[in-house]
C-alpha cells in the first residue's frame, strides 16, 4: 500500500513538473512546435497561471454596519420603492353635474407618469383606449358614474389605485319646472 502511494505522489509530482515547463520553436514555414522536453532552436514558454477569483467575505450576521450598495442596486432598490407622491381622479367623489355637454374623467399624478408606467383608466367599468391619463365623455347619461384608475408599472406591479363616483342630473321631460 506505502508504494502505491509513493508511486502515485512521485508521478504526479512528475507530471507537475512536466506542466512547469513548456518549450516552443518556430519552423521555416511559420508552424509553432510545443513540447515539453527542450527543442533545439527552442524557447522556454512562460505559461500565466489561470485568472482566479475570490468573492469578498460577508458581512458578519449581526452587523450594525450597512454597507453601502453599489449606484446600480440602489438604482433598482429606488426603482422597487416608487411610488406616486399623489395620484387623484377628477371629478371628485360625490361631485354632481346639471346637464353637462362634455365632461372630463382625468387623472393626476405628482410626480408625472414615468415612461413605461401603464395607465387603465375605466369608467362605468369600460377601459378608456390608449392607456390615456384623461377622458372627455360627450353627452354623459344622468345617474351615478364611477371611474377607476390603476397605474402600473412595466413588471405589472401596482403603483396608484383610485377610485371616485359622481353624479350626472339632467330635466326630464316631465319635470314641472320645465316649460
Amino acid at each position: 500500500m506505502k508504494r502505491v502511494f509513493v508511486a502515485l505522489c512521485l508521478s504526479s509530482l512528475c507530471a507537475a513538473q512536466a506542466l512547469a515547463e513548456t518549450y516552443v520553436r518556430v519552423e521555416k514555414d511559420g508552424s509553432k512546435t510545443y513540447s515539453d522536453r527542450p527543442l533545439p532552436g527552442g524557447q522556454p514558454v512562460e505559461i500565466q497561471p489561470a485568472q482566479t477569483y475570490s468573492a469578498p467575505p460577508p458581512p458578519p450576521i449581526g452587523s450594525s454596519a450597512s454597507p453601502t450598495l453599489p449606484r446600480e442596486q440602489q438604482l433598482l432598490k429606488e426603482m422597487n420603492d416608487f411610488r406616486y407622491q399623489t395620484c387623484t381622479l377628477t371629478p371628485k367623489s360625490e361631485e354632481t353635474f346639471s346637464n353637462p355637454v362634455t365632461l372630463t374623467v382625468g387623472v393626476t399624478l405628482q410626480p408625472n407618469l414615468r415612461p413605461g408606467d401603464v395607465v387603465d383608466l375605466r369608467i362605468d367599468g369600460t377601459s378608456v383606449p390608449g392607456g390615456q391619463l384623461s377622458f372627455v365623455m360627450p353627452q354623459p347619461y344622468r345617474g351615478a358614474h364611477t371611474a377607476t384608475a390603476l397605474i402600473k408599472d412595466r413588471y405589472g406591479k401596482t403603483l396608484c389605485s383610485v377610485n371616485t363616483t359622481f353624479h350626472v342630473q339632467r330635466a326630464s321631460l316631465n319635470s314641472p319646472a320645465r316649460r
